[in-house]
């Protein structure tokens, strides 16, 4: 990465924080799409989780009052979380809070760890599979989707660990084995975007429960959800903690033949051939900062390195660019992808293209700005 790739970053990073506060954030296309005021969200939460990393690595204060002033629109100071509810028993929700604990240790501020405390509640209530592994959303009963392990597991692990005295931090383990067992595709060792434990979901296989294709934002969620959660795994967990750094390294593995010769993978991982596929953005960011932080903290080899910078430079030749007025944009993200709902999503290949591709939008944000985090932690 050279000096002018890191002056545009640096001047898109400006650009959208300048044209965002905590209730207009540029970044977050579903709210802008919906009309709606903003709420609690995760989509917001990898943004601040984004700055928190921009501030760890540069000391600009800027982007730690940005994150702190976003974050204290929503905390109150007796630890209540505005529009945040408990009971919605939505794993989305957990993640946002992850960067309370950066906060509290930062500012020795008590709200933080009140408002730790309220989102721990939520695991506490969380419907599960009869296997014991959390439901994504207490609207999609007995599913697990990929996305769910990175907004639930980090947490959970890590105030285990701070908070808890490591009392639940085999369950985290335990839904790590729930989805190597019934996710994991022997043939490619790619993961299947969700699981039905019922087997009656429309797009859920009647034998085995899983969805149709290999989601590449799902696999992203899931390879950072591994780096993240052994990160917060203590060391007297000796085993546990490398079972988790043995799924990310096998993971790699799986998905280096499918790395295309840009650096970027596909929207569906395994089907470059397929009619209307294309290199998405946030995925491939996702596991471009996944495979560079697990590099840097000695989990995986450093010849895996090669494969993160890689898929880092591919993004900025392909889809970072400028505006006709000279702004910069990230194009190349999904929007949203799901299974079930109100709307017919069948996991199939016509739906995952069919989703709307858009630009500026902090689900591919969010992860670039991490993996860039990590490129200059590499300098």
């Amino acid at each position: 990465m050279n000096r002018e790739t890191e002056n545009r970053i640096q001047e898109y990073l400006e650009y959208l924080l300048d044209n965002s506060d905590a209730e207009h954030p540029m970044w977050n296309k579903e709210l802008i799409y919906d009309k709606k005021p903003n709420k609690w969200n995760y989509i917001d939460g990898c943004m601040i989780t984004a700055l928190l990393s921009m501030y760890d690595i540069s000391g600009e204060d800027r982007y730690f009052n940005f994150a702190k002033a976003f974050v204290d629109y929503f905390v109150q100071e007796d630890g209540s979380i505005k529009t945040y509810d408990v009971h919605e028993f939505n794993l989305d929700n957990i993640n946002t809070a992850s960067n309370l604990f950066f906060l509290y240790d930062k500012t020795g501020e008590e709200k933080y760890k009140k408002a730790l405390d309220l989102v721990r509640t939520q695991l506490d209530g969380m419907p599960r599979t009869k296997e014991g592994s959390f439901w994504h959303k207490n609207i999609y009963p007995n599913q697990v989707w990929l996305d769910g392990l990175y907004m639930a597991q980090p947490f959970y692990m890590r105030y285990e660990t701070k908070f808890n005295r490591m009392e639940n931090c085999q369950d985290v383990i335990h839904q790590f084995k729930n989805v190597e067992k019934y996710m994991r595709d022997p043939v490619t060792g790619l993961y299947y975007h969700g699981y039905d434990e019922s087997r009656q979901m429309y797009w859920a296989d009647p034998v085995t429960g899983l969805s149709k294709n290999f989601w590449l934002r799902s696999i992203g969620w899931f390879t950072l959800a591994l780096c993240e959660t052994a990160a917060a795994t203590d060391e007297t967990l000796y085993y546990e903690k490398r079972y988790l750094i043995g799924l990310l390294e096998k993971l790699c593995d799986a998905l280096i033949p499918y790395q295309d010769e840009s650096g970027m993978f596909y929207q569906v991982v395994n089907r470059a051939d397929a009619p209307g596929n294309y290199l998405e953005t946030s995925g491939t960011a996702l596991i471009a900062y996944a495979v560079l932080k697990a590099v840097r903290l000695g989990y995986i080899s450093p010849r895996y390195a090669s494969m993160g910078e890689r898929a880092f430079n591919g993004i900025v030749e392909k889809y970072l660019s400028q505006n006709e007025d000279g702004t910069l944009k990230l194009s190349g993200i999904c929007l949203v992808a799901g299974l079930g709902g109100k709307t017919y999503r069948d996991g199939s290949l016509e739906y995952y293209f069919s989703e709307p591709v858009v630009e500026n939008e902090a689900k591919g944000v969010a992860p670039f700005l991490l993996a860039y985090t990590e490129m200059i932690r590499r300098k």
